[in-house]
């Protein structure tokens, strides 16, 4: 078995080049923000809170004193030409991004729909988003999957209650917005969908924890418009493990066998991001349907333990299922990953020395990030990178697009916002990906697995009458 050091979420502290040049006119970006009731939980260690403090700043200072050597060039414009083919290759195939997290961004404003209005440049917010209708619609978005964000903690029927709420916000957001949204529930309806021009709107849950060890709850998740659940979130379930925590179960307890089967039966797609290596394996040996991974990257190009290693790419293929690339900077790089642990183990340090002082808190994080100025992480060249190693290593069918949107800030260079999806597949396009190649990518190897999973849904549920 490979061993993968662990590595958290982060965000980058930059300033943003203009957003993705020609493809849709605007200002400038402010400078990256940190979200912090939007930051994951942190991995255990071994290593002394100071001492981790101390090596967090020299590994900054290191990448900051090497800036030059490692920094990749940012991207080039893209061709006019090349974008102006993409869009029209986006007219014919859907662009679905499977995560996007705008219905956690709306609960900060206790889910407020004044407060932001998604037909109006959303920048201008404090902080800014990188989601809005304008820019959706420059970014050729045909479907998007809403991430339904549970923190891990509490668990239990608090847990609950807020995934029924935030499912409801997605609900609310499609009937705020009904010239634009669509709810789709099925491959079928995305296709109907973008047929009259709107774009088809899918929910799925963020972390199993939201379940409380309920199929009933899980059922009824469904019922209420929930299309694929991701096992877990950063800390483990009583019923599988995370990436982000200490192993408990070694894979899947038979209970979380059994959730794997009931989402079988029910067409809900299983989501492998966030679950250790382990539960990968053993997802993928239980179910019937294809999984899907719905913001992950590839190990291979960057040791963090939320990436798929190449032999679960194998095992996704052999599944037919779909690894669809994730834009978060600490999942792409290496270098992204060093800045990742370093912000960890002093956001850890002060969480311990101010635990009862949030304003303190975010005072000295601030103090730090100024202290400690962020490289350029990542570039569209880099999630270029890790789309070639899955269709390198399991093939073109497999591969999609998974940005993890407004879970996040500080986004790679070329990739700012919604508005950008055509700029990536043009850097694809470059690179030799045919026409064909590009709608997989864009959406086709999705729309591919739902329409299976529905399949074996039939079939599971006519076995069961």
């Amino acid at each position: 078995m490979v061993l993968r050091q662990n590595t958290k979420r982060i965000v980058s502290f930059i300033l943003l080049p203009p957003i993705c040049l020609s493809l849709f006119p605007t200002e400038p970006l402010r400078p990256g923000r940190l979200r912090l009731d939007r930051m994951r939980p942190q991995p255990h260690s071994n290593v002394p809170m100071n001492s981790r403090s101390s090596i967090g700043a020299l590994i900054l200072c290191m990448i900051a004193t090497l800036g030059s050597a490692t920094a990749q060039t940012p991207p080039a414009r893209p061709d006019p030409t090349t974008l102006a083919e993409i869009r029209q290759l986006l007219r014919k195939a859907p662009l679905i991004d499977g995560h996007n997290d705008l219905p956690w961004q709306y609960r900060k404003y206790s889910n407020d729909f004044n407060a932001i209005d998604l037909s109006r440049d959303t920048r201008k917010l404090t902080p800014p988003l990188v989601t809005d209708i304008p820019r959706l619609r420059a970014g050729g978005v045909g479907a998007q999957f809403w991430a339904v964000y549970v923190p891990p903690v509490p668990s239990g029927p608090p847990a609950v209650q807020a995934m029924f709420e935030q499912i409801d916000v997605v609900h609310q957001m499609v009937a705020h917005y009904p010239e634009t949204f669509e709810l789709a529930l099925t491959a079928a309806d995305i296709e109907r969908i973008r047929r009259r021009g709107k774009i088809a709107s899918l929910i799925g849950m963020e972390g199993g924890h939201s379940i409380n060890n309920s199929l009933a709850v899980l059922r009824m998740a469904y019922g209420l418009g929930a299309r694929y659940m991701t096992l877990t979130h950063t800390k483990n379930t009583d019923w599988a493990d995370a990436a982000g925590d200490e192993p408990a179960h070694h894979g899947l307890t038979p209970f979380g066998e059994e959730v794997v089967r009931e989402m079988n039966r029910l067409g809900m797609l299983v989501d492998l991001s966030h679950v250790t290596d382990e539960t990968m394996r053993a997802a993928l040996k239980v179910t019937r349907a294809p999984v899907i991974f719905s913001h992950s990257s590839t190990w291979a190009l960057c040791n963090s333990t939320r990436n798929v290693p190449d032999d679960v790419l194998k095992l996704t293929a052999r599944n037919g299922g779909v690894v669809m690339i994730c834009f978060l900077p600490g999942f792409l790089t290496e270098r992204g990953r060093i800045a990742l642990a370093a912000y960890d183990a002093e956001k850890e340090r002060l969480q311990k020395l101010y635990p009862d002082d949030p304003d303190r808190f975010q005072q000295a994080m601030a103090a730090w990030r100024r202290a400690n100025p962020s490289p350029h992480e990542a570039s569209l060249s880099d999630v270029a990178d890790h789309v070639d190693h899955v269709r390198k290593v399991a093939g073109i069918d497999h591969v999609g697009i998974g940005s993890d949107f407004e879970g996040f800030s500080g986004p790679p260079d070329g990739l700012e916002d919604v508005s950008c999806y055509p700029a990536l597949l043009a850097e694809l396009r470059r690179r030799g990906y045919s026409k064909a190649d590009l709608k997989k990518v864009a959406g086709l190897n999705l729309l591919r697995v739902m329409r299976e999973a529905e399949k074996v849904s039939a079939r599971l549920r006519r076995a069961s009458m």
